[in-house]
């Protein structure tokens, strides 16, 4: 197989962990309410593990408050118990309409800390192309050693990964100044 179909076959991959890393990102929350803080929090729900978004409408009634109502009420007390586990450090508020969640100002620690949990995030969709990259190459070197490329192939390969690569890291790299920026200013 020529190493293009290799890369053309994998470009997917690459794809889905830029994505990855975008709702990584959206899943970091700023100072603003916004629908992608809860929507993938998975829930245990009559024997089944499934996203908020996928039990509930998820509206945004104030800049600071994100209000959940699920199409079954019997939802709720699962949908409260996956928020009170995640990570966001958010209490949930029960009432008759659903779920409220109140976003607190951030703190300058905590902003700090929603900066860190990003360069992490970002580093590991990084370290996940690097993987993909490095896949294809050992293919290719294969195919090199059993004589069904040239050594040529193998050099073109490196050097279309690298700008592959270039070219995502320079996504996320933008993605991750935005979201900073967000953190910051919010």
């Amino acid at each position: 197989m020529a190493y293009k179909d290799l890369i053309n076959q994998r470009k997917k991959d690459f794809e889905a962990v830029f994505e990855f890393a975008k709702n990584e990102a959206a899943g970091i929350r700023t100072g603003r309410a916004s629908s992608s803080l809860v929507e993938d929090i998975r829930v245990d729900y009559l024997g089944s593990r499934l996203r908020i978004k996928e039990l509930a409408t998820i509206n945004i009634p104030e800049p600071r408050a994100i209000l959940i109502q699920p199409w079954d009420k019997g939802a709720i007390p699962a949908i409260e118990k996956g928020i009170k586990d995640s990570s966001l450090g958010l209490t949930p508020v029960v009432d008759s309409n659903g779920i409220r969640l109140n976003l607190p100002m951030l703190t300058a620690e905590r902003r700090q800390e929603f900066i860190k949990l990003l360069k992490q995030k970002m580093e590991e969709s990084r370290i996940k192309m690097r993987q993909i990259r490095e896949d294809i190459l050992k293919k290719v070197q294969n195919e090199v050693r059993e004589k069904k490329a040239a050594e040529d192939d193998l050099f073109r390969a490196k050097e279309e990964l690298q700008k592959i690569i270039d070219n995502f890291n320079k996504k996320i790299d933008d993605l991750f100044t935005k979201k900073e920026q967000e953190l910051t200013t919010s």
